[in-house]
């Protein structure tokens, strides 16, 4: 019974350690909130469209440019950032996959991943189909150039 409670006690302290850190992330999952939030912090708002458990670009786009220190610490006072994700393995709450197709279809989305980004008005100010660079340097900046548009 002591090794089960143990057993459990890890497992349970094990996800919320994952929820905590999906929560600090910094990535949030409804665009209207982060359009909202651009506009008072003055931000642009980059929303990366892909699938995140099968799309092997949009996998690198997460690990080589998203997931660096480079682009988190350019992220936390010059952007806010949103995931559209399409995953195939898992399975997303009903009422998030339907604004998630919702915005595909309102943004024309075809290719994995589609990075849209838009200033603190909301003005599409960059769209990118496909994977264009993993260096996260290069990436930024690209979208540093974007600041003052």
């Amino acid at each position: 019974m002591k090794k089960f409670t143990v057993i459990l006690l890890a497992c349970w302290t094990a996800l919320r350690l994952g929820a905590a850190e999906s929560a600090d992330s910094g990535w949030l999952t409804d665009l209207s909130k982060a359009q909202a939030k651009a506009k008072a912090e003055k931000k642009l708002v980059l929303v990366d469209f892909n699938g995140s458990d099968w799309c092997p670009p949009c996998m690198a786009l997460k690990r080589d440019v998203f997931s660096s220190p480079t682009f988190t610490a350019f992220a936390r006072t010059n952007l806010v950032l949103v995931d559209v994700d399409f995953p195939r393995r898992k399975e997303l709450p009903e009422a998030q996959a339907k604004a998630n197709n919702e915005l595909s279809e309102k943004y024309h989305i075809e290719v994995f991943p589609t990075v849209i980004v838009f200033d603190s008005a909301g003005k599409q100010v960059l769209r990118e189909e496909g994977l264009s660079s993993t260096d996260a340097k290069v990436y930024v900046a690209k979208l540093e150039k974007l600041k003052g548009k």
